[in-house]
């Protein structure tokens, strides 16, 4: 799951950044609105981390703009206003959840699981290829009722060929999704992450990945070939 955090201090986004890498999501930050519009309209995110105090603007005036720009993806504000009526501006405006500073990240973590659960228009908590269903909320993988133990990036780019079945995604496509927009894509990682999969979905219940030879790969449902 790929989130974009939008905040102008560099040291609150660069502990956000860390603490979501943790937990599994690939992060892109930005610290201007003009930078975090760009982002958020040109990539497909799961969630938005937005400070409303934004040196070139306000949050709430980016939220609306993503809103019009047909993006759903959830919004959670962060600020340092307490105030009922600019909780109530920011909901107005398209945002779907508001944290005053400071908080726990424990607490932002779980509003986070919480937005992606509920997803955003068009977005699907539990995906099912078959017999394989992936829960994003709960970070859970089940293949013909029996749990399997993914890493957190196995993880990550399962989700991404489960919602994008049947079609071949490049090496960059998942190394932007999975990783984040910054990582330097020299290594074999991808491989790694594809072998390590593969190992997992194991069986004739079992989707299977392809390898589409000078492109990359794709998630094919059914019996998996020899």
């Amino acid at each position: 799951m790929r989130l974009l955090v939008v905040e102008d201090d560099a040291r609150l986004a660069s502990q956000l950044k860390r603490g979501f890498k943790a937990e599994g999501y690939a992060v892109d930050c930005a610290g201007t609105l003009d930078d975090g519009r760009w982002l958020a309209i040109e990539n497909p995110y799961d969630a938005v981390v937005l400070d409303i105090g934004l040196p070139d603007g306000d949050g709430f005036s980016l939220c609306a703009d993503l809103r019009r720009a047909g993006r759903t993806a959830p919004v959670l504000m962060l600020t340092a206003r307490q105030s009922v009526a600019d909780r109530v501006h920011g909901l107005d405006v398209g945002g779907d959840d508001y944290l005053v500073k400071p908080f726990s990240f424990s607490e932002l973590n779980a509003r986070i699981r919480a937005l992606i659960r509920r997803g955003g228009a068009g977005t699907r908590p539990i995906l099912q290829v078959g017999a394989l269903e992936l829960d994003r909320a709960r970070r859970s993988v089940r293949l013909a009722g029996q749990p399997l133990r993914l890493s957190l990036r196995e993880f990550a780019l399962l989700e991404l060929f489960m919602r994008r079945v049947d079609e071949v995604l490049t090496r960059a496509e998942i190394i932007e999704h999975v990783w984040d927009w910054a990582y330097d894509g020299t290594s074999n990682v991808v491989d790694v992450c594809v072998l390590g999969l593969r190992h997992q979905l194991r069986g004739d219940a079992a989707p299977h990945i392809e390898t589409v030879r000078g492109v990359g790969y794709v998630l094919r449902p059914g019996q998996a070939r020899a």
